[in-house]
């Protein structure tokens, strides 16, 4: 029983953990909404990548070379859409609240299993964990709807005219990036649900009852 508690927790400590991972390099990403152009021309791009920090545009130049240029958000743009401002607080808060979460599982199991915890402690100490993780996925839950309502309304950026690239696109898709947070939101709810789904083995209660 108490193996299986064990692999319950490092599964739950794996999960979560990925999604940490997961969590902080989408964050990074710039493909969170993919904008194609079905024509592209001198003045007008061939594809723009939409991230939370910033804008990745692709110039076709001639018949085979294609150029890169990157701008980097700062908080004086004021093109920036709201949604993007409240998301990037939301993507910085569930990366720090999962960093957080994966030191406390680390220190949880040292502090269950010590003989000090035994004699004075009842409590789960995987909750606090739990929690932190359960909350970050909601945090990530609502960046992604954000951005998926975005895509789905075909809403546009006006971005300035230094950056060669047209307010509204032909076509948006889902990146790779928001993608990836998808993935995490939902393992942080499952890493989550398992830690709080822990429970103190029984010659802990035994000994924290009678005082031993």
């Amino acid at each position: 029983m108490a193996s299986r508690r064990a692999i319950q927790q490092l599964g739950g400590f794996a999960l979560a953990t990925l999604a940490w991972i997961l969590c902080s390099v989408s964050m990074c990403l710039p493909q969170w909404r993919v904008w194609c152009f079905r024509e592209p021309m001198d003045s007008k791009p061939r594809m723009t990548l939409v991230g939370m920090w910033k804008v990745c545009i692709y110039h076709q130049e001639g018949n085979s070379n294609i150029s890169k240029v990157c701008y980097k958000y700062t908080y004086q743009d004021s093109f920036i859409p709201l949604d993007i401002r409240v998301a990037q607080h939301l993507l910085l808060i569930s990366s720090f609240l999962g960093m957080i979460a994966t030191v406390t599982v680390i220190v949880a199991p040292w502090k269950i299993y010590s003989a000090r915890l035994q004699k004075k402690a009842t409590y789960n100490l995987f909750v606090i964990p739990g929690i932190l993780n359960i909350a970050a996925s909601v945090f990530v839950f609502f960046t992604i709807s954000y951005n998926y309502l975005a895509i789905i309304r075909e809403e546009g950026i006006a971005f300035p005219p230094s950056f060669r690239t047209p307010s509204i696109p032909d076509t948006q898709k889902v990146g790779t990036a928001l993608a990836m947070a998808t993935l995490s939101s939902f393992l942080f709810l499952v890493g989550g649900t398992i830690f709080l789904s822990f429970t103190l083995p029984r010659r802990s209660r035994m000994c924290s009852n009678i005082g031993i």
